[in-house]
């Protein structure tokens, strides 16, 4: 292969896909604005608000409602973005040009199908590197600027993501699950949904199962006690007889005073209270594992697709420098 296909092969990928290139950058930027905006602009109208109702019974909570939409749907948008991607990799990216065979022919100009499939890769990874990590720039100083405005928490799903570099792992699991759906089924419609598809159920699994990424903290205590506001709660109740259950009924012992409630709940078996949880000091670890995941689920698709591509190909080794010869009339 000539060193100017080389070097033109990143420029083309651009060139057929500056729309969404396009797409992606307005995104990011309004993202990015609307966050400046609501923190810089909108701030101190929430902020009296607030002031105001908590020195007054009746007030209206309209500025600070509003300051708390934007910040969260600009989470939500952020932390669901790779769905997008992973129907881009799956559609356009990949399986519309096996599809109209723009892709065979690119492989008889001096370009062979690992080199293709390298540069379709690369490129869009760098702008979701670049975009996913200013997006997760922007939004930690957005959400964090005003925490009395915001009645959400870290372990919101639309916080947790982009709160971290899982936002960005999210989004090159997402282009390398589509292009592997695309280079398997080798139609851009059927690749897009199904994309689509394995990125939600793949979330959904992650998201389910996070608070068990992670060892919990346990608490015992002989006397009841609350947990702060940030903290993850899995599991709480009460030690009865020494074992541990949930959703104990207390009203057994109501409208006493607390001598008497407490020998009424020792009578009752009740020894002490438990609560099984993820401290605010478990965010991090808990986002690196799953962040580690999707990044291992996204290495495997692409040792994957460059596999199938092999195959597809007829080339035992997708590394090699030689073009794919067009087949004979």
């Amino acid at each position: 292969m000539s060193a100017p296909a080389l070097r033109g092969l990143p420029r083309t990928v651009l060139r057929l896909h500056r729309a969404s290139l396009i797409v992606w950058t307005v995104f990011v930027l309004a993202a990015v604005a609307v966050l400046v905006w609501t923190v810089e602009v909108t701030a101190d109208g929430a902020l009296r608000e607030q002031d105001y109702c908590a020195r007054h019974d009746r007030c209206t909570v309209l500025t600070t409602m509003a300051y708390a939409d934007r910040i969260g749907l600009v989470g939500a948008f952020a932390c669901y973005s790779f769905l997008a991607v992973a129907a881009f990799a799956g559609g356009a990216l990949i399986g519309r040009e096996l599809e109209n065979g723009t892709a065979r022919l690119a492989w008889t100009q001096g370009v062979s199908p690992a080199r293709w499939l390298a540069a379709k890769l690369a490129v869009p990874a760098v702008a979701l590197v670049l975009g996913g990590t200013a997006l997760v720039l922007a939004f930690r100083w957005g959400w964090g600027a005003h925490r009395s405005l915001l009645e959400d928490n870290w372990l919101f799903d639309t916080v947790f993501v982009p709160l971290g570099p899982a936002l960005v792992a999210y989004a090159l699991c997402a282009l390398a699950v589509g292009t592997l759906t695309a280079l398997v089924l080798r139609r851009g419609l059927p690749a897009l949904s199904l994309s689509f598809l394995v990125m939600l159920v793949l979330h959904a699994v992650l998201a389910f199962n996070r608070t068990s990424l992670w060892p919990t903290v346990t608490r015992v205590s002989s006397t009841y006690f609350d947990l702060p506001n940030d903290v993850w709660v899995r599991e709480n109740g009460t030690l009865l007889h020494g074992r541990r259950v949930e959703g104990v009924d207390y009203s057994l012992c109501d409208g006493r005073n607390p001598s008497q409630t407490a020998e009424c709940l020792r009578e009752h078996g009740v020894t002490g209270y438990y609560a099984v949880y993820h401290p605010r000091s478990h965010y991090w670890p808990l986002h690196l594992v799953e962040t580690g995941i999707v990044l291992a689920v996204a290495a495997v698709a692409v040792l994957a697709a460059f596999r199938v591509l092999g195959r597809l190909t007829g080339d035992a080794h997708p590394r090699e420098e030689a073009a794919v010869r067009p087949p004979s009339p």
